[in-house]
């Protein structure tokens, strides 16, 4: 059984569709917030590999957006309440890893092979084609989030953890 990481993967996803606008319109929103959506639950399962993992980091919280914002150039300044509350719940290593993924196909399908049979997609049909094979109407909708040269830094933030994950995994498989 999974533990619920839904509020870190939501309020991730949503960071990264703010940070990285969507090309214009509804239908790309929607594109690419579920472009976001597939490549955090991903990044989220990786980090957070069991049970157990997930229940930690949904118990002490994942560690927020400020640093994320900082590196984005996003001065929020003062922020709402409500606003304040769901970027408590973004995950900066899970966003970081998502980015990484969203930029580079290769390493977006080693890692949904790696979560494949991990505790979280347990007895569970899992798909990340949008994710892992994006369409010309996913490639307009996120742009920006797809743009290996406009996600480095966040990328670069936490990669050689990500590396490290899908290289362990890949020698267990072994």
């Amino acid at each position: 059984m999974s533990a619920d990481l839904s509020p870190l993967i939501a309020a991730t996803a949503q960071w990264l569709t703010r940070a990285y606008a969507p090309g214009g319109g509804a239908l790309d929103s929607v594109l690419a917030g579920a472009q976001a959506r597939q490549a955090v639950t991903v990044a989220a399962w990786l980090r957070y590999p069991t049970v157990l993992d997930a229940g930690l980091v949904m118990v002490a919280g994942p560690g927020g957006s400020a640093r994320l914002d900082w590196l984005a150039g996003a001065d929020l300044g003062e922020t709402d309440e409500a606003d304040h509350a769901w970027r408590t719940w973004v995950d900066e290593a899970v966003a970081s890893w998502a980015a990484a993924l969203l930029s580079d196909r290769r390493l977006a399908a080693a890692a949904v092979a790696a979560v494949g049979d991990s505790d979280h997609a347990l007895g569970l049909p899992v798909e990340f084609r949008r994710l892992t094979a994006p369409d010309a109407h996913d490639g307009r909708a996120a742009p920006l989030l797809r743009h290996p040269d406009l996600v480095a830094s966040l990328a670069g933030l936490h990669r050689a953890e990500l590396l490290g994950r899908l290289d362990a995994g890949h020698e267990h498989a072994a």
